[in-house]
């Protein structure tokens, strides 16, 4: 982004206005700025310094300010490296059933996954209720991270069941498609999931991931497979940056 002359005599700042008002006011000016010097999708702002002497106002102003445009998706934030430009948001269609690369790809994105942790633990009560089997049974825990041009903008934590896949956690995890390893090794086809759509906030693990602060707001996608017996096989948890998504969803309605 082009370096900005300095606008000493923008009137945002004013101690007669509230506050809140003084925020939404320099939200839009902000906005119109970020527009006029054309910024690319991912591309940083200019540093909090920059904008407060730009914009004459006060730290905290500034940061309500953006804070706002991050809550409308318009601008994300990665720790220790400051503010960016959100790229287009991804469609996600829950029926599709597309697997993540094919999906972001089908939009003429580039799509990476980084395996984080593949071990196998004890099914806590959570997991054990989606899955249909007592808590404690051994289950394998599959985390991974998933990117958008370069972007990471995805943290999901899988469960798989053990008698369902056994030695799974032989092959590259983050090269296949968990749908497709599951149909070309073990004869087990999804043939229908349930879902889970709600907010959180990130924890420590998803949040480093992420590069995003702890208590971060995200949105929460819970999966559970069933195989073309009926049996429930796997669980997952995807936590979604908020602008990155964007879910649809078609249905044709009941006669």
């Amino acid at each position: 982004m082009p370096s900005m002359p300095a606008a000493s005599t923008n009137p945002l700042r004013s101690s007669d206005m509230p506050a809140s008002q003084q925020a939404h006011d320099l939200r839009m000016t902000l906005w119109e700025l970020l527009t006029q010097h054309a910024l690319r999708p991912g591309e940083r702002l200019p540093s909090e310094r920059q904008l407060m002497e730009y914009l004459n106002t006060t730290r905290i102003t500034l940061r309500e300010a953006l804070s706002q445009l991050e809550a409308e998706g318009r601008i994300y934030r990665e720790s220790r490296r400051g503010w960016f430009l959100s790229p287009p948001r991804l469609r996600y269609d829950l029926l599709a059933g597309l697997p993540f690369h094919e999906m972001v790809e089908s939009q003429r994105r580039h799509a990476t996954t980084e395996l984080l942790e593949a071990s196998e633990t004890a099914a806590s009560t959570t997991v054990a209720r989606r899955l249909g089997m007592a808590e404690g049974t051994p289950v394998y825990r599959i985390v991974r991270a998933r990117s958008i041009d370069g972007r990471r903008v995805l943290y999901v934590e899988h469960h798989l069941r053990v008698d369902c896949f056994p030695d799974i956690l032989a092959f590259d995890l983050a090269a296949c498609s968990l749908t497709e390893l599951y149909r070309r090794e073990y004869a087990i086809r999804v043939s229908r999931v349930s879902f889970e759509l709600g907010s959180t906030v990130l924890g420590h693990q998803a949040a480093a991931a992420l590069y995003a602060a702890p208590g971060s707001p995200v949105q929460r996608i819970t999966r559970i497979n069933h195989d073309q017996n009926g049996r429930m096989v796997d669980c997952d948890d995807e936590y979604w940056r908020h602008d990155a998504i964007e879910l649809t969803l078609s249905a044709a309605p009941q006669s």
